[in-house]
């Protein structure tokens, strides 16, 4: 037998298997009217165990495994179309319009003025005031506690990656994202007037920023001193009665009255931040098209492939997928996925909350745009 005619035998098994599947997914629909009609739920554990039970009974040992892949993948398709048929759509009219928001927000940024999460809430709101913070957790408790209408927070760099406690305090505090804001990032390295370059052995600045400009502080001989921010790191220098540098922006050094040694230090020529806006309500725009959620999976064969395939069915795109431990004997982790989509969309809307009755832990996170 040829290639040829092997091709030709795959080809016809390929057309029956399809026609199989067509026929499987529609049972499945009709199963879903009857748990509608009867009250049961869609997800039923020991039917699942049943079916990969006995197909790994009927299957060759060395096929085993992929059978029960191969199974549970058309189980959690058909489950994902049972949900499309179940589920209410979540309505719009519990998310508030952002553009309804006040015109002038009080927005609390961590640093100071100049900082570039100060640049990322003009960017969002040119009309805003502002309210300042040493530390990122106070900035999240003054959204939560309505001291503040919104929050910046910078939550991923270009180049250094992750900004990882944004992420933890996401998890410790009930906050929304109303929108997102990419920032071009320029850092310099800033001295007091005073201050003897050549003298200069420690360098102040946000991990982050050090992180950015590692190449730049190596090649200076330089010993990185990490700082809550970069504005803040500026503002110490300047108080310092000792020969410290500081990586900041531009703007925040000549606010200061800094002497800029040098300009443009980053790894990389398009260095960008993006930060969130933090908010206590949830939010959502007409032109939303990106969607934040929080989840935990179980300690389970395949959970996270499992959970993809969800999305992949909703024909769902992802765009970032973080993990993050929780402090727990198993080393527990919490999933951050930003995905395209609109909570208008009836099928996002009934995926959400499929995920949201299926996982143990489960939030959703924002439906946002984000700004250029």
């Amino acid at each position: 037998m040829d290639l040829n005619e092997l091709r030709e035998q795959i080809n016809d098994i390929d057309s029956r298997i399809v026609e199989l599947f067509v026929k499987r997914m529609e049972l499945c629909l009709d199963v879903a009217k009857w748990k509608a009609e009867n009250g049961q739920p869609v997800f039923q554990n020991d039917r699942e165990k049943d079916v990969i039970r006995k197909v790994r009974e009927k299957s060759p040992q060395w096929l085993e495994s992929s059978s029960e892949v191969l199974f549970t993948t058309i189980m959690d398709i058909s489950k994902s179309h049972q949900y499309q048929q179940l589920i209410a759509a979540k309505p719009v009219s519990d998310f508030d319009d952002l553009s309804a928001a006040a015109k002038d927000p009080v927005i609390a940024c961590p640093g100071t003025s100049g900082s570039f999460s100060h640049m990322a809430a003009k960017k969002l709101f040119p009309q805003s005031s502002h309210v300042f913070f040493s530390d990122f957790e106070d900035v999240f408790r003054s959204v939560v506690s309505g001291k503040s209408d919104f929050g910046i927070m910078p939550i991923q760099n270009s180049t250094a990656g992750s900004v990882h406690q944004a992420y933890e305090l996401l998890k410790k505090y009930n906050c929304h994202i109303a929108a997102s804001v990419r920032v071009r990032v320029s850092h310099c390295l800033a001295v007091r007037p005073e201050t003897d370059i050549s003298q200069v052995e420690k360098v102040y600045s946000h991990e982050q920023a050090l992180a950015q400009c590692s190449e730049f502080i190596k090649s200076r001989g330089l010993v990185p001193e990490s700082y809550a921010n970069t504005a803040l790191a500026a503002e110490f220098i300047k108080e310092s009665d000792q020969p410290f540098a500081a990586i900041c922006s531009e703007e925040c050094a000549e606010r200061l009255g800094l002497n800029i040694v040098a300009k443009n230090i980053a790894n990389a020529d398009d260095n960008y931040t993006r930060f969130i806006l933090l908010s206590r309500k949830a939010y959502t725009s007409k032109d939303a098209n990106i969607i934040s959620v929080s989840l935990s999976l179980p300690h389970t064969r395949s959970a996270l492939y499992r959970l993809l395939t969800k999305f992949s069915v909703a024909g769902l795109n992802f765009i970032r997928i973080e993990s993050r431990p929780i402090a727990s004997k198993d080393f527990d982790v919490v999933f951050y996925m930003d995905f395209e989509g609109s909570i208008s969309n009836p099928a996002v809307s009934k995926l959400m909350s499929e995920l949201e009755s299926e996982l143990s832990y489960f939030r959703f996170l924002g439906n946002y745009r984000e700004t250029e």
